[in-house]
Parts: C-alpha cells; sequence; structure tokens
C-alpha cells in the first residue's frame, strides 16, 4: 500500500503499518520511500527488514537505512573526514586502529549482538552477489613458512598484522618477505624463513654462524664452505632444527709424508696426523711416532716426517777416582810429601738407555748405577818443618836472575822434553840427590831455592853452563 512522503523531509521516510491480526508474530509492513533527490547507488552492504505475510504467501524487503542515505551536514563532514590522507608512515596503524575498534564494537554487543549480525551479514551478502565491503574486506594470500606453503584467507591489511594473525615472532635472524610493514593484498604471497644457530668447525677453527637455512647442504652453500669432497659429521641432508646444530666439516688438503727414506703426497680429509699416516699405508710400529704431535690437525701442503724409533738398553763399567788423605809430618821439611799408601780407583756398573731416530743415535740416558768396586784412597804425609833460610857458601848470589834466565822465574815450569823443571830447572835425579820429595816443579819455592843452594855449595855454577853467570850480578 502507498504512503505520502512527509512534507520537508531530507531523505526517505518510513512508516510502520499496524500489526496484522492473526498472524504468528508481529508483522510489519514497510512504506515504499519516496525520495525527491536523486539516487544514491552504493555497494556497500544495505541492512534490510523482513515482513511476512501468512495471506499472500510473499515476502517483502525494503532497506531500512544506506551508507549513501545520510545526507546530513553531519554525515557529509563524517565522509569528508574519512577521504582526508593519513600522515606518511601512519596508514597501516590507522587501518588496524579502525580494525580494532570495529572488533571491540561487535564485541560490547556480546553473544546476542553477534548472532543478531552474523544472519544478517549473510543475507547482505546473498543480496549483494557476493559484491559487498564485508567480503572486499577478506583476502587469499600464499603464506610459505621455512619452505611449507598454505593459502588462507585474511582481513590482515598488512605483513605484521597476518604475522600476529597466525601468531608468528620474527627476530633480528629470520627473514619476511616482504617487508613486515607492506600491505596486503588478494593473490599476494609471504615468505618466513626462520634463523638457526649453527656451530661450525671447519679444519678445527669453531665459530657460530646463523642461517635460515634448512639442511646441512644449504647451510655449508649459505656461509661459503667448499664442501665437494669434504667430510662432515652429519648427513648433509639432515634438517636443521630451530634449536640448532652442531656440524664439523674438514675439507680437502693436499699432504705429503716421509718416511723410510721415501716420500708419499696424498688427498685427505684426516683429523689427526696418525690418520694421515695411516692413509698413506705407513705402519707405525712401536715407539715410532711423527714429526709434529700425532694427535694435531694436518693442515694444507704440510710435510709430515715419520720417525722409526728403537731403544735399547747398553751397560757400561766406570771408574770411581779416588781420594788423598794428607797427614801433617814435622819430621820432613816444609813442602815435602811423602806418598804412604798409593790410591786405587774404584768401579761402578751403569745401565743405558740408548734411542735412535731413523738410524741416528741420540744421547744415552742413564737408567741405574751399581758401585762393583769401591775406591782405595793414597795417603800422604806433609812435611812441616822449617827449612834453613840460608846455607854456608851460597849466600850473597843472585839467585832470582838465575830464576829468571832458566824459567822465566816460573816455579812449576817445565821444558819441553819434560826432564827438567821447576824455577831451576832440575832433573828428577838431582832433585831427589839433594833430598827433594816428587817432582821439583811441585816443590814451593823456597824449597827449590834452597836445594839450588845446595847443588852450588857441591858444583859450583856448572849446573847452569848458559845462566850460571848470572849469579854474580
Amino acid at each position: 500500500m502507498g504512503h505520502a512522503p512527509v512534507s520537508g523531509s531530507a531523505g526517505p521516510v518510513l512508516e510502520t503499518a499496524a500489526p496484522v491480526s492473526g498472524s504468528a508474530g508481529p508483522v510489519f509492513e514497510t512504506a515504499t520511500p519516496v525520495v525527491e533527490t536523486p539516487t544514491v547507488v552504493v555497494e556497500t552492504p544495505t541492512l534490510v527488514t523482513w515482513t511476512s505475510s501468512p495471506d499472500s504467501g510473499t515476502t517483502t524487503h525494503t532497506p531500512a537505512a544506506t551508507a549513501a542515505s545520510a545526507h546530513t551536514p553531519a554525515a557529509s563532514a563524517h565522509a569528508a573526514s574519512a577521504s582526508a590522507p593519513a600522515p606518511a608512515g601512519g596508514r597501516a596503524e590507522a587501518r588496524r586502529a579502525s580494525r580494532r575498534r570495529r572488533r571491540a564494537s561487535v564485541l560490547r554487543g556480546g553473544p546476542d549482538g553477534l548472532r543478531r549480525l552474523i544472519p544478517q551479514a549473510l543475507v547482505v551478502a546473498f543480496l549483494a552477489g557476493g559484491t559487498t565491503a564485508f567480503v572486499a574486506a577478506d583476502k587469499a594470500v600464499r603464506l610459505s613458512v621455512d619452505g611449507v606453503p598454505r593459502t588462507l584467507h585474511t582481513f590482515a591489511d598488512d605483513v605484521e598484522e597476518l604475522l600476529d594473525e597466525e601468531g608468528l615472532t620474527v627476530g633480528e635472524h629470520d627473514i619476511v618477505a616482504p617487508d613486515p610493514g607492506a600491505e596486503l593484498s588478494h593473490g599476494d604471497e609471504v615468505v618466513v624463513r626462520f634463523g638457526r644457530p649453527v656451530t661450525l668447525t671447519v679444519d678445527g677453527r669453531s665459530r657460530r654462524v646463523w642461517t635460515t637455512a634448512r639442511t646441512v647442504e644449504e647451510a655449508l652453500q649459505q656461509v661459503g664452505v667448499r664442501a665437494g669432497g669434504a667430510y662432515t659429521s652429519v648427513s648433509r641432508s639432515r634438517p636443521i632444527s630451530r634449536g640448532g646444530l652442531d656440524v664439523a666439516v674438514r675439507t680437502e688438503r693436499t699432504v705429503t709424508l716421509m718416511a723410510d727414506g721415501r716420500a708419499r703426497t696424498i688427498r685427505t680429509t684426516a683429523a689427526t696426523a696418525r690418520e694421515a699416516v695411516q692413509e698413506a699405508g705407513i705402519t707405525l710400529a712401536g715407539e715410532d711416532t711423527t714429526s709434529v704431535p700425532p694427535d694435531s690437525f694436518p693442515r694444507d701442503g704440510q710435510t709430515i716426517t715419520v720417525m722409526r724409533i728403537r731403544d735399547t738398553e747398553e751397560v757400561r763399567e766406570e771408574p770411581i777416582p779416588y781420594g788423598t788423605v794428607r797427614t801433617d809430618d814435622p819430621r820432613l821439611d816444609r813442602g815435602t810429601e811423602v806418598v804412604e799408601r798409593a790410591g786405587r780407583a774404584g768401579a761402578r756398573r751403569v745401565t743405558y738407555a740408548v734411542r735412535t731416530v731413523n738410524g741416528v743415535r741420540q744421547k744415552p740416558r742413564k737408567l741405574s748405577e751399581e758401585v762393583v768396586r769401591e775406591p782405595v784412597a793414597r795417603q800422604v804425609r806433609a812435611g812441616t818443618r822449617r827449612l834453613p833460610d840460608s846455607v854456608r857458601g851460597a849466600e850473597g848470589l843472585n839467585w832470582q836472575a838465575l830464576a829468571q834466565c832458566e824459567s822465566g822465574g816460573r816455579p812449576d815450569a817445565v821444558d819441553p822434553s819434560g826432564t827438567y823443571g821447576g824455577l831451576y830447572q832440575f832433573d828428577a835425579a838431582t832433585w831427589r840427590s839433594l833430598g827433594g820429595r816428587g817432582r821439583p816443579q811441585d816443590a814451593s819455592p823456597e824449597e827449590q831455592t834452597y836445594r839450588a843452594k845446595k847443588l852450588y855449595v857441591q858444583r859450583g855454577a856448572s849446573p847452569w853452563p848458559h845462566c850460571g853467570r848470572r849469579l854474580y850480578r
């Protein structure tokens, strides 16, 4: 049924008819709006009121309000405000704040409000042919996390909001593409690669690296490790968990082994010098070793020498020197010594360890010793009696000039033949005939002069044919 428009209205005015008697529930008939201004067509959802008539069996629907129906100045101002450009860099945040306000508004309506909104939205979507703003906000995007892709629907405005919805937290070692602040559109793809800590030991040197690789092979490629022919402590196809992994890599190296007079050059991934020697087919026996510590890491281009070691024992008998026991004898002139008992050396048996390295004998090392014969000390009587200061008939002569001529004034002088010794160059027989003991060169200067004076009294200056005349100067 028709209704006349209300005079002076700014927009469509709805009148509600009275309830129809006998209906199963309250039935409302909506009036047909009469609009004096041109109609504005908007593709946003329209909330409608349903009227059912059991008599006619028909259902009619009339818009209760449209997004463009408000032509009041307040509405126009709101529209102008909404269309004003947001500050640069704050658009994404503004969109997120708007969505949070809309969600909070719906939640404040409680469960009843949600139950009322959902059927109405479905009806609006159906009537609008799937082109409403509710559906337009939904996006189908492809999210790949560590290489596992999936397609999902989201209302997120940007990548960061999408990650928040999915509960994905990224850190400084993780990769997100596009950037978290980038806007999302229908059909976009977002890739997330999480960083993984890897303790990498390459040829004995360790370091900690972060990688987004999913397998050991990919990680080695990322950090630039030459893995061709290299040894790895774990399978190269092994996945790397978010908790990380320890990986040891030994690259292939060239090592030269010198053994038994022959050189062998090999390519190896050995962890120790001992392993390299074994790979070269060289056997270490007994005390054999290498020129570098056997457990050291062999470097590229290194030369390792195998040392053949032979250990033997050697027993030697060595003398033990005897000592001298001196006893003072006042019956003998000072400087005179008499040997009462000759000394005799002892003997001991010494065991040595002798090592040869590649045939070269090393310095023996003493292991043990035992005495097989004790030494016998020499016993000597030493005179303490003072010699006479003068000899009658020999005083007043220049004995110092004679000694200087014969021996250069040295009491221990011995001629080249070994026959004559002392200040005055006595021979052994003459020295003994004058009462001397031992060798003249071992006697004191005073005794040597005393014996020379006695000789002069017996034979004059003749015992010194070349220097005797010096006595008279």
